[in-house]
């Protein structure tokens, strides 16, 4: 009996009636031909199952889980079921903050995480609202920066590469467009707390936003306009009231620009469709219903705009959804998959297939 089980339970013969226990043990000996000098037993998946563990000095063996492995895994999950991230992010969260102990495995986190929301497709939306998770319950916070700061420096340093990211070859490019869409969604769900009783947006990201758009329309080639399109329907009504509120009329530069390319640049003629229906979505304020209800008097019931904080997105069939939608990421898809907002024969890195 090796660890409860009993290997030898089916060959045993039952002892006959009538014989004592020391007669059948004694026949058991005589007609065994097991020997004490064979080899010892080693189980054919022994050898990788010494490369999952570590030794920490003692005769006991712990499994070894690195950062690097569990980031990966659990957004690979995130990605394939973003359903579950409302009963898995507590989990997440508690095994990071068992795992990131120093400085240096802080900024590996924060690393891990930016390289998986910026180049796996359609994961920059998820990875914005972890994003936001982590940098509220990551306990861990040195000298040099918090999760939200270091992400922040992390940014900041691809935004001042975007000139030569935006000229780059088709790889940089694309690289550079998944950091601007994902730039687009931290603005939309990272939470700054203040001294307001509710959190904002971080306002850093906006002037960020705004030179990003102004490089990609700089160089109006397909897989730029393409991008900044996305960026604008992701965020556009966002970034059109905030500006309206602090008195500033970039939207309408922005607007401007576009309708200067439709005029020069020799983009394609899918590209100056999807450039002309933003332009049209802009003139019907987003999209967004004029007849809300007096905001005091709004609920979600009544309020098609209550989660205006969010942009509004219309689905095949009219129906409108925000972010604040539970289905909010199939339906987000399942627009930018639509024939009419990237046409299937225009390839992401701008190549006609």
């Amino acid at each position: 009996r090796i660890d409860g089980i009993d290997f030898n339970h089916e060959s045993r013969s039952p002892i006959p009636s009538g014989h004592s226990s020391s007669s059948a043990a004694d026949a058991l000996v005589r007609n065994s031909k097991l020997s004490a000098a064979a080899p010892e037993f080693v189980p054919g998946n022994y050898a990788s199952f010494q490369e999952d563990v570590y030794s920490d000095g003692s005769e006991d063996y712990y499994p070894e889980t690195s950062l690097a492995d569990f980031v990966q895994d659990f957004v690979s999950h995130l990605n394939s079921s973003p359903g579950s991230f409302e009963s898995e992010i507590d989990y997440i969260t508690d095994m990071l903050n068992s795992l990131v102990t120093t400085e240096d495995i802080l900024q590996e986190l924060v690393e891990l995480i930016y390289v998986q929301s910026t180049s796996i497709p359609n994961f920059a939306y998820t990875g914005a609202r972890l994003c936001n998770h982590l940098s509220l319950h990551i306990r861990l916070s040195p000298a040099s920066g918090n999760f939200r700061q270091l992400l922040l420096k992390r940014c900041q340093t691809e935004y001042e590469q975007r000139e030569h990211s935006v000229r780059g070859d088709p790889e940089t490019q694309k690289r550079f467009h998944y950091y601007v869409l994902f730039l687009g969604e931290l603005y939309l769900n990272l939470e700054i707390k203040s001294r307001k009783e509710t959190p904002g947006r971080a306002n850093v990201l906006l002037g960020a936003l705004k030179e990003l758009l102004n490089t990609l329309f700089s160089h109006p080639e397909d897989p730029n306009l393409m991008c900044a399109v996305k960026l604008l329907k992701l965020s556009g009504s966002i970034l059109d009231d905030t500006w309206k509120e602090k008195g500033q009329s970039d939207m309408d530069e922005i607007i401007k620009k576009i309708e200067d390319i439709l005029l020069d640049a020799k983009c394609s003629r899918d590209v100056r469709q999807m450039l002309l229906k933003l332009v049209e979505l802009r003139s019907s304020n987003w999209g967004r219903v004029h007849t809300a209800s007096v905001s005091s008097d709004a609920t979600p019931d009544n309020d098609p705009n209550y989660f205006m904080n969010e942009p509004t997105f219309y689905t095949a069939d009219g129906t409108p959804f925000t972010a604040a939608d539970p289905e909010y990421s199939d339906k987000y898809q399942e627009i930018l998959d639509r024939e009419d907002y990237f046409p299937d024969a225009y390839e992401e890195n701008g190549n006609d297939s």
